[in-house]
């Protein structure tokens, strides 16, 4: 799928295995940050960027790779999976945490862009890392949009210059649509904005009604 955007897609840039999906010429408007899933890499999500990208084009859309070979098998991680758990995964995510802003931060200083106008969008894991942010370094982000994802713990606090947008596949099997439901829940009860789009027959994964979903929420066009 060919981006529309105003340079090709760009080789790795400023950190290995991070792809620029699009770069515009000139001051940009914002920066749309995409962040792949446990054993995945930059790649698998730069096609849902080239979409995106076609309806942003004064942003800067990047896919990001995370840090760590996935030492389950291919592709990379931000924290290890092998023997997760309720108790554990706070801790894994904690100590990831300052290499994932220090990421955001690097791209907000390369587009030229703030945090009022920075959107994370995150698949699974990379949608854990961009929803606990907001409670790691809150403030680092305007939107953060979290497909098939969750908290690795209830959340604490609640910005209210950050927005959140959940969509998640009823029928997913790795993280069940309630911790999306919960996440919805416990955000608006500490006095955030969040809303939740729930996708019947969906699994862990991304279709045609995630992408116009997502669509609409960054560009506020039904």
């Amino acid at each position: 799928m060919a981006s529309e955007s105003s340079t090709p897609m760009a080789p790795l840039t400023q950190r290995p295995g991070d792809l620029i999906v699009q770069a515009p010429e000139g001051p940009a408007e914002g920066l749309l940050l995409l962040f792949h899933g446990v054993g995945s890499s930059a790649e698998d999500l730069a096609p849902l960027g080239q979409v995106l990208a076609r309806h942003l084009p004064r942003h800067w859309v990047v896919s990001v790779r995370s840090p760590e070979p996935c030492d389950l098998g291919a592709g990379w991680q931000w924290f290890s999976v092998r023997g997760v758990d309720e108790a554990n995964r706070p801790a894994r995510v904690a100590a990831a945490m300052p290499g994932f802003v220090a990421t955001v931060q690097r791209w907000q200083a390369k587009a030229g862009v703030d945090a009022a106008r920075t959107a994370l969008l995150g698949f699974s894991q990379g949608a854990i890392m961009a929803l606990e942010a907001t409670q790691g370094a809150p403030g680092l982000a305007g939107r953060v949009v979290a497909i098939a994802g969750r908290f690795a713990q209830a959340p604490r606090r609640a910005d209210p210059a950050t927005v959140l947008h959940l969509v998640h596949g009823e029928s997913d099997g790795v993280m069940p649509v309630g911790l999306s439901a919960s996440a919805l829940q416990q955000w608006q009860a500490l006095g955030g904005h969040a809303t939740l789009d729930r996708l019947p027959g969906l699994g862990h994964g991304i279709d045609a009604r995630v992408v116009e979903a997502v669509r609409q929420h960054l560009t506020g066009a039904a």
